[in-house]
């Protein structure tokens, strides 16, 4: 795992987006972010993503298709779902799918937070998710 883990966000809300990534650089992470998840998916140093932070309602592919297409492809990046419409149908899909946490919007910075070092433990052990 590097030094300073690569956290990439994305959100088609720029407050949202501007917000946790001014927050994750100011804890010491690398943070990048994107409008939408294909242009997560063109991004260059995709491979050293540590960990996802990615919102449920996004243009063109949910953050849920956009985990479920990273596995598929063999690339188990560690992800946090974020939504503004809760739907405990897709909580329930979403953490059985395996990823570590569903957060509802407006959520806490120490939630994000918890959630963020359980991604990245869970990846350090090699271990399974931890929902949330």
């Amino acid at each position: 795992m590097p030094m300073n883990p690569v956290i990439s966000i994305i959100d088609d809300d720029s407050s949202v987006r501007d917000g946790t990534m001014d927050l994750l650089n100011s804890l010491g992470f690398i943070a990048v972010a994107f409008a939408r998840a294909d242009e997560f998916l063109q991004f260059d140093r995709l491979y050293t993503t540590s960990c996802l932070i990615a919102d449920m309602q996004l243009p063109g592919m949910t953050g849920l298709e956009l985990y479920e297409r990273l596995v598929v492809s063999g690339r188990d990046v560690p992800t946090i779902l974020i939504t503004a419409f809760p739907d405990d149908k897709d909580r329930e899909r979403a953490l059985r799918a395996g990823v570590t946490c569903y957060l509802t919007k407006p959520f806490s910075e120490k939630e994000l937070i918890a959630c963020i070092r359980s991604a990245l433990e869970g990846r350090k052990n090699g271990s399974g998710k931890e929902a949330t």
